[in-house]
């Protein structure tokens, strides 16, 4: 099922490509050893010897130049135009044997092209193998096998031992380790007890685990790293045009070489001979094949690319763009500080608040109860509990009535049941978070919180300018002024924007795009228009999919470091790209220049841009090839 969906069909489809490219390659091959052989034994000029030459030229350079008179008539002029010139010339001239070469350089360069792109994804067809088509779904006291596709949020699924995790989900029972490098990159056993998180694709260990299923199949991690597959299928990246632009005064170029040999010597061979050499396959071949090794090298990290014209900007960026909680820090906040009133134990208050806290879901109740496990508080008894929106919390703890509410509400009179407050007992304001208790009716103190700062926050922050290039980096936040500053000085970001609306952080997104290209990060719903606009969105993947929708990659692994990582593999592909398409040119223009002075014939000149075309894509293959290290901070 997901293993034989859209991504099994999409290489598939590279299959028939670079099988039909290879057929052809592989006939004109076939014509050529045809010629060659009836040649020694006859005379070259002898219809025998030349039929396989025109049946090459007739299966593979007819469709190649009806192709191209297509295009322009279209009035695009893209780099094969080269190709089919040498070839209509060099039938013209009657020089079967060079046009039948440049017609196997061409369809033998599709047909590496097509194996080069299958084998810089083999970690994601590997990873298609991967995942199981049937799991073993609860039913009453046993486990019975269903297809995988039948999975629903909530069912309780065993993973046998050596077996891969069908979905993303939590660990209800068993203890063990699970094998996730091939998702994370990180080469770790982890370990794994009942409320652990699991993640599709995942290999369990040598201890079957049972698990609660938290998403659908086709929402799990392992689905969002198959989709890297078919967005470079559909998408023709900025860097890919490339080609086409270096073409367009490469193939001019080449032509007026070309005639200044043949209007020099006379010898319309040699206009042939510089035609063939000149053809650029470096540009047809080498940039996709790095685009794809790209791809396929940040999914093994982890970072799935959804517009692969991203790789090609982000390493041209000069401002980055954070967004705050869940980005800069972790998005969950944590107790600081708990401010009693002079007659009430400091344990004894977060005991009665936190056992409250159980029966209520906002994140202030999941760090008191966080906090008071960590203290091994006790446990009171609950009852009456009343949590109206916008009104706080109540209930009877024990044999007290206990209130929590806000600064603001008790300072305001709003609360009903206080005994004689006194504004004065609250503490001053901090940064951060709090809340306000009340024990029977009287004050009893204030619980503070903060969203803890990523650690890697500030020496990430820090070395965007000398190893990135970043010249301006802000902070953009909807949190209140005083949290947000203390973030920014704890990083070390001058420019920062509070209280912003997502109308706001658009505006300054578009704002500052229009001064230099822009890298906005971020993981809430609000960051969606936002990361559109950005010259290049990077959402972390796991909070919401309206996000990952609206990014052009998406970290899976919340973290600085991949957002790092993936501006190295973008800078790298970029470089790698360059080099295999320049590189190519460049030895291209000196076989051009030799056969411009007669040094070589045009089926020499074929055989020389072959070998041009290999060098070029293996280049561009090494992008694929994880390096040591993607990190430097």
């Amino acid at each position: 099922m997901l293993r034989m969906g859209k991504t099994g069909r999409a290489f598939q489809k590279a299959w028939q490509a670079a099988t039909k490219e290879t057929l052809i390659a592989a006939f004109t091959l076939l014509m050529l050893i045809g010629s060659l052989t009836a040649a020694w034994s006859l005379s070259p000029d002898h219809w025998l010897t030349l039929a396989p030459l025109w049946l090459s030229l007739a299966v593979g350079g007819v469709p190649l130049v009806g192709g191209l008179l297509v295009k322009l008539w279209q009035r695009e002029f893209g780099s094969d135009l080269l190709a089919g010139i040498s070839i209509v010339v060099a039938v013209t001239l009657g020089e079967y044997l060079a046009g039948s070469l440049v017609v196997l350089m061409l369809s033998g360069g599709a047909a590496l092209e097509s194996y080069a792109v299958r084998s810089a994804s083999s970690v994601l067809l590997a990873l298609s193998r991967r995942l199981p088509l049937v799991a073993h779904r609860r039913d009453g006291a046993s486990f019975r096998d269903v297809a995988v596709a039948e999975i629903q949020p909530g069912d309780h699924l065993i993973v046998f031992p050596h077996e891969s995790c069908p979905v993303d989900g939590t660990v209800i029972e068993g203890q063990g380790v699970m094998d996730e490098s091939y998702l994370t990159g990180e080469p770790f056993q982890i370990h794994k007890s009942p409320g652990s998180a699991v993640i599709s694709g995942a290999i369990n260990g040598e201890l079957a685990l049972v698990i609660r299923a938290d998403k659908r199949p086709e929402d799990s991690r392992y689905a969002q790293i198959m989709q890297v597959m078919r967005t470079a299928e559909q998408d023709r990246p900025r860097l890919r045009r490339l080609g086409d632009q270096l073409g367009a005064w490469y193939t001019p170029l080449a032509l007026a070489v070309a005639g200044t040999a043949w209007l020099i010597s006379g010898d319309p061979i040699r206009f042939l001979a510089v035609l063939v050499v000149a053809t650029p396959c470096p540009l047809l071949i080498a940039i996709p094949v790095a685009i794809i090794g790209s791809i396929s090298l940040a999914a093994k990290r982890a970072i799935i690319v959804r517009n692969p014209s991203s790789l090609e900007l982000a390493d041209t960026c000069r401002t980055i763009i954070f967004d705050k909680t869940g980005t800069l820090t972790y998005g969950v906040p944590n107790l600081v500080s708990v401010l009693p009133a002079e007659e009430f134990a400091n344990d004894w208050l977060l005991a009665m608040v936190a056992s409250l806290g159980r029966y209520s879901k906002h994140p202030l109740s999941a760090a008191l109860v966080r906090a008071s496990e960590e203290r091994n508080g006790a446990w009171f008894s609950v009852g009456e509990v009343s949590e109206k929106p916008g009104a706080g919390m109540s209930g009877r703890v024990g044999n007290h009535i206990v209130q929590i509410t806000s600064r603001k509400k008790l300072s305001a009179g709003a609360l009903p049941g206080t005994v004689d407050f006194d504004p004065t007992l609250l503490p001053p304001e901090t940064p951060g978070l709090e809340c306000v208790v009340l024990v029977d009716g009287h004050y009893a103190g204030t619980f503070q919180f903060r969203d803890t700062p990523r650690s890697e926050g500030g020496p990430f922050v820090q070395h965007l300018s000398p190893r990135h290039r970043i010249d301006r980096t802000l902070l953009v936040s909807g949190d209140r002024d005083s949290e947000v500053q203390y973030l920014a000085g704890q990083i070390g970001i001058a420019h920062v924007f509070s209280s912003q609306s997502p109308e706001q952080k658009l505006a300054i997104v578009r704002d500052e795009t229009k001064k230099a290209p822009t890298i906005f990060v971020g993981d809430g719903i609000n960051d969606a228009p936002a990361l559109t606009a950005a010259t290049v969105g990077i959402a972390f993947g796991q909070h919401s999919d309206v996000t990952s929708q609206a990014a052009d990659a998406v970290v899976l692994d919340c973290s600085l470091q991949k957002v790092d990582e993936f501006l190295h593999i973008s800078r790298r592909m970029r470089q790698i790209a360059l080099q295999s398409a320049l590189g190519g040119i460049g030895l291209s223009l000196l076989a051009m220049a030799a056969a411009c002075f007669g040094y070589l014939t045009p089926v020499w000149g074929a055989m020389t841009q072959e070998l041009i075309d290999v060098f070029a894509v293996l280049n561009a293959l090494r992008v694929a090839w994880p390096p040591g290290e993607l990190r430097d901070f």
